[in-house]
């Protein structure tokens, strides 16, 4: 049922599927499929869907290593609220990682999570 809902456009599915995927819960373990539906949901909004596929692009799980993407996506999810990626985009801005280094928006960041 996840992947008829994912397949119809619906976020939270997509994000659900992505997650399956990458841990191989239910389906063979497939980094390149979890990405792919992370992308679909996150393009959709769904900051969970961000912060995985921020971690994918941080890691290269599924994807090519790319810092500036993983850096993009931790912000947008940081921006909806989700601690954990206003930490992991805290220590990007810190170490001047995929961002030019702002240690005050990285503090800036870090007090959000707190």
């Amino acid at each position: 049922y996840f992947r008829l809902a994912a397949d119809q456009g619906h976020a939270g599915a997509q994000a659900t599927l992505g997650a399956c995927y990458r841990l191989g819960q239910g389906v063979p373990q497939n980094d390149k499929e979890g990405a792919r539906y992370f992308r679909l949901a996150a393009d959709h909004g769904n900051a969970e869907a961000q912060t995985n596929l921020a971690y994918c692009y941080a890691q290269g799980l599924g994807v090519p290593q790319d810092h500036k993407e993983s850096a993009r996506y931790y912000r947008l999810a940081a921006d909806q609220g989700i601690d954990a990626a206003q930490c992991a985009l805290a220590q990007l801005l810190l170490h001047g990682v995929g961002v030019p280094q702002d240690k005050d928006e990285g503090v800036r960041y870090h007090r959000l999570a707190a």
